[in-house]
């Protein structure tokens, strides 16, 4: 199967900050379609699975809105930290995102810090 046209950069950035990992998602992640999950999700995963962060990251600064799709990413995140025994945190989630969040019950899952550092902090 070729390649999808947009590079999985295009949704996502990968950081890593000792044995933390963070993930930025771009606003292109709005627009993320099903064909695209699994190919953006393994290109993150496999870095994450060949050295396993302690705990990750997800910084929703550049987020105005998460949908369904975005939300399937982010517990593929969340199954990969939790089997190496970490945990998966959000920052920077603008009021929309958070709202959804709430709405979903995934703020009884995933912490949400106000800041990137506090985020860092909390999982240090």
């Amino acid at each position: 199967m070729p390649a999808p046209a947009r590079e999985p950069a295009t949704f996502l950035r990968l950081e890593r900050l000792g044995e933390l990992a963070i993930l930025e998602p771009t606003d292109a992640v709005e627009n993320l379609q099903w064909e695209m999950v699994e190919y953006v999700a393994e290109l993150v995963l496999n870095p994450l699975k060949e050295r396993p962060p302690n705990g990750i990251i997800v910084d929703l600064q550049r987020v105005n809105y998460i949908g369904s799709v975005f939300i399937a990413l982010l517990l593929r995140f969340h199954k990969l930290v939790k089997l190496q025994g970490g945990d998966l945190v959000i920052c920077c989630a603008r009021p929309a995102a958070r709202e959804l969040l709430r709405i979903t019950g995934l703020d009884t899952l995933w912490a949400i810090y106000e800041t990137r550092e506090e985020a860092i902090r909390a999982l240090s």
